[in-house]
């Protein structure tokens, strides 16, 4: 499935983030993972907003018990590829190494992720990937 191209709100992407990070839920239950997050919506606004993003397409209905179930149809990175995808597009040209050197430079990497990095880069570089793409001998 693609990502849907209608962009999320700030407070859309709370609710999405509570989906993301615990599961499917009913509109109380994602309230309450909202409430513990110190968001103090009402019940409706919640339930307005997972409606919102079921018609975006970011988030699915099971409809079956007495409550409606919600889960995320997209996934987190899902979503940050596709919205780093657009910061390319709309700051960079379409080029994503300035995009990527400035998110390198600003950040500060433990260990692990700088091995993790390095690995990234040394399959980048790898023959095997050149064979495969189109156009490369």
């Amino acid at each position: 499935m693609d990502t849907p191209q209608t962009p999320v709100g700030g407070a859309e992407l709370e609710v999405l983030k509570v989906l993301w990070e615990h599961g499917p839920g009913t509109v109380r239950e994602v309230n309450t993972r909202l409430t513990q997050q110190g968001r103090a919506w009402a019940y409706t606004t919640v339930q307005t907003m997972l409606l919102r993003l079921e018609a975006k397409g970011y988030v699915r209905c099971i409809k079956g018990g007495p409550a409606h179930v919600f889960e995320s149809a997209v996934s987190r990175d899902r979503l940050l590829s596709q919205r780093l995808r657009d910061l390319a597009d709309q700051f960079c040209d379409g080029t994503a190494s300035p995009l990527v050197l400035a998110l390198v430079e600003g950040t500060r990497f433990s260990s692990e992720e700088i091995q993790q990095l390095r690995l990234l880069l040394d399959q980048l570089e790898s023959p095997e990937r050149d064979k495969k793409r189109p156009g490369k001998r």
